[in-house]
């Protein structure tokens, strides 16, 4: 098989970009793409997924299915991701065939979570204290070494709280295990923090990085309830978190939209969390408040065009809309469209269920606080009785 490498010059518009993955975030990337001329091709098991719906052409395929990827990989110009949980072994495949952005190595390094916290060591960012587990009695050394309470979590594919379990007391640690299946793990040290950040950057082919102000993240039943931007943090703190940011990025070589969590301590702290290599749910409420969302940006940097501007336009809340309101049918969306400042979005999920994000509410205001007290009025509206 012949190997197609992007020339020079950037892929204009006209090209074709091809997705690993067939979710939301592929579905406004594709969106993005599709309104600056570019042609989309995603691999999903189910055509009707939220990204086949707005895309030229779906190959039906899982994530780990290397015959229908390399089928997507013949059709495209460039391939990219709607999630990191993607084997980098397949990523290392299609790289044989057609770039692929990021490369398998930066998801080699991040979608194992011991490989994440190492390489997050070996540059000495700081992060919660934290142990590897891969047996019983690495359970114990753990415990010992990272201390009480802590979190249990899963190497690889945990997400939205999935693969977690905390841990209060040491009789607890046994059935924690159980729970996750004994899979390999890591403990985390639970600490006391402020608030939950996030620095949404992207990086281009070039090396140029453009950041966008840091959100402000509440999570609820361990799913992203609420974003607030910007995030009402000094401005040395901010700083400091975007170094922190950039310092991945760049050690990782990074192309693309990556977003990287902090807790954000009473002392002013900041301790990194998880990184995500890809456009992020807390980047949304640039989807309508940034002079470039992140799916705009995202298209960008892997097609080698230069960044667009990531100013905001507007003070911003994000607020999610979680499987749950659908349990009597459709919500009544007249509450939200109602609103001058509110912006709906919907991913075109055919099945709501408990816990899956089906679209979200931006409400633009330079007065977030206000946002949000708007934000809980219309979900409260939109909650069945």
């Amino acid at each position: 098989m012949s190997v197609r490498r992007a020339g020079a010059g950037p892929l204009l518009p006209g090209s074709t970009l091809g997705v690993l993955g067939g979710g939301q975030l592929g579905r406004m990337m594709g969106l993005a793409a599709r309104r600056m001329g570019y042609r989309i091709v995603v691999l999903d098991p189910d055509a009707r997924c939220p990204t086949g719906q707005v895309a030229d052409e779906v190959v039906i395929g899982g994530l780990t299915d290397e015959e229908a990827a390399l089928e997507l990989a013949g059709l495209v110009d460039v391939v990219t991701l709607d999630t990191e949980h993607v084997p980098a072994d397949l990523l290392d495949r299609l790289e044989e065939v057609v770039p692929v952005r990021p490369r398998a190595s930066v998801l080699r390094t991040i979608q194992d979570r011991q490989t994440q916290k190492t390489f997050l060591d070996g540059l000495g960012l700081p992060q919660t204290r934290w142990a590897p587990i891969t047996d019983d009695a690495g359970l114990d050394a753990a415990i010992a070494e990272v201390g009480l309470p802590a979190i249990l979590k899963v190497r690889r594919a945990g997400y939205d709280g999935k693969g977690q379990v905390r841990i209060e007391r040491a009789e607890d640690a046994a059935a924690a295990w159980d729970r996750v299946g004994k899979r390999p793990a890591v403990l985390e040290r639970v600490v006391d923090f402020v608030r939950e950040v996030s620095v949404v950057l992207a990086r281009g082919l070039d090396g140029a990085i453009a950041i966008y102000p840091i959100a402000e993240n509440v999570h609820r039943r361990h799913i992203l309830h609420t974003t607030r931007a910007p995030a009402p943090m000094p401005a040395e703190r901010q700083a400091r978190a975007e170094a922190i940011a950039r310092r991945i990025a760049d050690d990782l070589g990074h192309v693309g939209v990556m977003a990287v969590e902090l807790f954000e301590l009473a002392d002013g702290a900041l301790l990194v969390n998880e990184i995500a290599p890809r456009t992020h749910n807390s980047g949304h409420y640039t989807y309508g408040a940034a002079a470039t969302s992140q799916f705009e940006q995202h298209i960008r940097a892997v097609c080698g065009l230069p960044l667009g501007d990531p100013r905001p336009l507007s003070g911003a809340v994000m607020l999610n809309l979680i499987g749950e309101l659908w349990r009597d049918g459709d919500p009544p969306w007249q509450h939200v469209l109602a609103r001058p400042e509110a912006r709906l979005h919907l991913y075109g999920k055919l099945a709501p269920a408990p816990g899956r994000k089906m679209g979200h509410v931006l409400l633009l205001d330079d007065d977030t606080d206000r946002a949000l007290g708007v934000a809980e009025e219309l979900l409260a509206a939109l909650t069945p009785a």
